[in-house]
């Protein structure tokens, strides 16, 4: 049977349309936002159809087109709020979009509770003395088991199914179709605890582990009531994710810092940790103090000027050390780097900025 041409162009921009949608929903979910749907393409089709054969079936693709771009629009501030900012390429969405689809926010509480766990676990096995070494092990054991299941899941369909019933609501929608998160979690702790101090390295976990969890689920609540990141940092020109909002970056600052300041004001005390790199009495200290030959330098030349040095412990060192650890936290977490996921580079780049900060703090200390 021969399909008439009106018949015809309509399936076509039936077919056209509900592809892009589908297509914008896959890609909601991502790191980077997704580009807005255009229609202009079938819109222009429809009118120049309009010119040859008016009729019903021309208001009818356009009333398609009409229907497709609302959904369009719900599916755009769906992704607006669950990307936890309320905006999408600096364009803020009305309050009534918000009403539409707040309830369709996924709060990943499963994965949340996994997430923040770990954090209790590490300081279990901090305040229990427990061997970094072996933690590193472990953790590296697993990994030979977890990522060949990994590539197993994503190029064995059977497997894949049975992994996604069992694993699958830990699981996000991207990490569906692409490496597991737990992979680059996984990674990121082995870095720090092999690599940094270990006062730094749990730190560097307990960020990763609470600071990102926080900032994730206020995003989430007052994302769409505060303004967004901008595009790049000031003065440093880092690029900035377009989905963060300023309620997750302060959200995820304040955590950093309270983090920093109650592990060293009343839990490196309370374990009777040895040889941290920041300790209430000495301030910077151990592994902290930069005992490089331009560390050296530096301090003589200040030395030299006349310049005795300060306290970097006590209430006022840990101030300071415990604010730029926060805002450290904070961009960390908003940072765009492309493909990197961040459950790998927020422990690595908040830790090591705060090991190098106190090595920089160590400058002017006494």
């Amino acid at each position: 049977m021969t399909i008439p041409a009106n018949d015809a162009f309509t399936l076509a921009s039936h077919s056209d349309s509900a592809s892009s949608l589908r297509s914008s929903r896959s890609r909601s979910l991502t790191r980077s936002p997704s580009p807005k749907i255009a229609f202009a393409t079938s819109q222009q089709l429809s009118n120049g159809d309009a010119k040859r054969r008016p009729g019903h079936r021309q208001r009818k693709s356009n009333g398609f087109v009409a229907e497709a771009a609302k959904l369009a629009d719900v599916d755009e501030g769906l992704e607006r709020v669950l990307n936890g900012n309320g905006y999408t390429n600096g364009i803020s969405h009305s309050e009534k979009a918000v009403g539409k689809v707040a309830k369709k926010i996924d709060w990943e509480i499963p994965r949340k509770v996994l997430h923040s766990s770990i954090g209790f676990l590490t300081l279990y096995l901090y305040t229990s003395r427990g061997s970094p070494e072996r933690v590193v092990i472990y953790l590296s054991s697993a990994l030979l088991i977890i990522i060949p299941a990994d590539v197993l899941r994503l190029n064995y369909a059977p497997f894949e199914r049975t992994y996604e019933k069992l694993l699958g609501f830990l699981m996000r929608e991207s990490e569906k179709r692409h490496s597991n998160g737990v992979i680059w979690y996984i990674i990121g702790v082995v870095f720090v605890l092999a690599l940094y101090p270990l006062d730094v390295a749990v730190i560097s976990v307990l960020i990763l582990s609470w600071a990102d969890t926080a900032a994730s689920t206020f995003g989430r609540l007052w994302g769409s009531r505060t303004p967004p990141l901008p595009l790049r940092l000031p003065f440093l020109g880092l690029p900035l994710a377009p989905r963060k909002s300023l309620a997750g970056f302060l959200a995820a600052s304040l955590t950093g810092a309270a983090i920093v300041l109650s592990f060293w004001r009343w839990l490196v005390p309370a374990v009777g940790a040895t040889d941290p790199t920041w300790d209430w009495a000495h301030g910077v200290s151990g592994p902290g103090v930069d005992t490089s030959a331009v560390g050296q330098s530096v301090k003589a030349t200040l030395r030299d000027a006349g310049f005795g040095g300060v306290s970097t412990g006590g209430w006022a060192g840990l101030a300071i050390v415990s604010l730029v650890s926060g805002l450290v936290t904070g961009v960390a977490e908003a940072l765009d780097l492309g493909n990197l996921d961040d459950n790998l580079t927020l422990p690595i780049l908040s830790g090591g900025c705060i090991w190098g900060f106190l090595k920089l703090f160590s400058w002017f200390s006494s």
